[in-house]
Order: C-alpha cells, then sequence, then structure tokens
C-alpha cells in the first residue's frame, strides 16, 4: 500500500501567494499520504519542457518535506510547471536501501508513481527485453508507457495503444505517470486501487489523492471531490484546465 499525491497545473503566471499555497497543498497532500507508506518518499517537478526535477530517498515523506532539496525542487514553481508528482512508500517488491525502486520512478522518457503490486513484472521484463533500473515491480508500468511514445498522436490514438500496453499487466494499480515527450499530458490509471480527484477552480488545477479524505483534509470540508472508476484509462491536459475543468481529453476502459 502506497499514497499518492499529484497536481496537474494550467501553466501560467501567478502571484506568489498561489504558488506558496499551491506547494503547501502539495506538500500537505504528500503528508497525509504518509500514513499509507512510510519506508520512503520522493517528489517530482515536470516543466512545459519536458525537463524533470527529481527528489526522493529512504526516508519517510515527514522527514523529505524538511530537506533543503526538497525545499530546492519545489522552489522551482513557476509559469512553466505542468505538473508534481509525490509518493510515499510501503514496498511490496525491492528494497528501499536502493533508490532506483523509490518512487516517483523515471523509465525511459516517463517518469511515475504507483500504488498497488504487478504480480507479472519478472516474465514482462524477459520478455520485451527492458532494461531494468531497479527490482520494483512498478518499473514495468513506465516501461511498457516508454515503448509507446504520445508524440503526434490524438488521444483518440494514444489511449488504445496504452489500452494494449496495460492489458498485458496483472496485478492491481493506481498509476499518475507523463510522458516527458508530451509534458503537458497526464496519464492516470486505475485498476483496483483507490484515487480521487478535486478541480481546484482559483488555480485552474487538478488534485489527485490515494484517499478522498485527504483531499478533504487539504481544501477542507467544503471541497468536491470524485473518486474515479476502476477499470479506466484517464487522459488529461494542462493547458486546456481552463476550457475543460476536471474533465479529461480522453477515456479508455482497461479491460
Amino acid at each position: 500500500m502506497c499514497g499518492l499525491a499529484g497536481i496537474l497545473l494550467y501553466p501560467t503566471e501567478r502571484s506568489e501567494a498561489e504558488w506558496q499555497a499551491i506547494g503547501q497543498c502539495f506538500a500537505q497532500t504528500l503528508l497525509y499520504n504518509e500514513e499509507r507508506g512510510r519506508e520512503a518518499s520522493g517528489v517530482a517537478l515536470i516543466r512545459r519542457s519536458g525537463a524533470v526535477r527529481l527528489f526522493k530517498g529512504p526516508v519517510p515523506a515527514s522527514e523529505l518535506v524538511r530537506s533543503e532539496e526538497y525545499r530546492t525542487a519545489l522552489g522551482r514553481l513557476d509559469a512553466e510547471t505542468t505538473c508534481l508528482l509525490g509518493h510515499a512508500r510501503a514496498p511490496t517488491k525491492g528494497s528501499r536501501w536502493n533508490n532506483a525502486n523509490n518512487h516517483p520512478l523515471l523509465a525511459g522518457q516517463v517518469i511515475g508513481i504507483h500504488n498497488g503490486h504487478i504480480h507479472n513484472d519478472d516474465e514482462l521484463f524477459a520478455e520485451w527485453g527492458f532494461s531494468r533500473l531497479g527490482q520494483v515491480d512498478s518499473e514495468i508500468i513506465f516501461r511498457l508507457l516508454d515503448a509507446v511514445p504520445p508524440d503526434g498522436q490524438s488521444p483518440a490514438d494514444y489511449l488504445p495503444v496504452v489500452q494494449e500496453r496495460i492489458a498485458l499487466l496483472q496485478g492491481r494499480f493506481a498509476t499518475l505517470s507523463v510522458h516527458l515527450n508530451r509534458p503537458e499530458w497526464l496519464l492516470v490509471l486505475r485498476n483496483g486501487m483507490p484515487l480521487c480527484v478535486h478541480y481546484h477552480r482559483p488555480w485552474q488545477a487538478l488534485c489527485f489523492s490515494s484517499r478522498y479524505l485527504f483531499l478533504r483534509k487539504a481544501f477542507g470540508r467544503e471541497v468536491i471531490t470524485e473518486r474515479l472508476d476502476s477499470g479506466q484509462a484517464y487522459l488529461f491536459d494542462a493547458t486546456r484546465l481552463p476550457e475543460l475543468g476536471g474533465e479529461p481529453i480522453g477515456t479508455i476502459a482497461l479491460e
């Protein structure tokens, strides 16, 4: 069991107060998710250029967010930021002392976070001949996605290919991932593991957490959140958040 935290941001200028509020909300959501995993934690900041700032380690989120490295990473929040990803880990496979097993995971051009357990990762790595950085089962998800880059594709073209690859997985999962060739797109997969979302209109931001309660804690009792349906892939576009709000640009069943 792990905890996921994420914010998809419309890339635009904001006041210093808004940036501070966004950073604080992200940190709070990550900290709330610590109860789902205390063995390791990490964060990634993705920019519109495809550049990524990644910081993680074998420490609980409450220790991570107090570090100078975390403050430096989150200090890069600006108008070019499209996504923040955070993870609180409870390992099912792969030692936390090998940082390649801790999340977020960077697999080729895909960076992502995962909650769940994949049972056939070793078989898929052998079958597809992918390189492997760690032992964690989660890595196979993002290796499969890295092999289907979304360059120049519409959601209608891209999601069926995602569906085909994800159908190879045996297990339960919730994931948030970004292919750095399309850093404005966030791919969300949910199959049996919890994941909730809230669109915060004042920030033009889509906020994710493993549990509804954690978003309620972050935004207050009046917040409206939605549990994403299981067995679905969702594709969101940061650049279209003001237009679409919390609606994805595409969805497809995983089965």
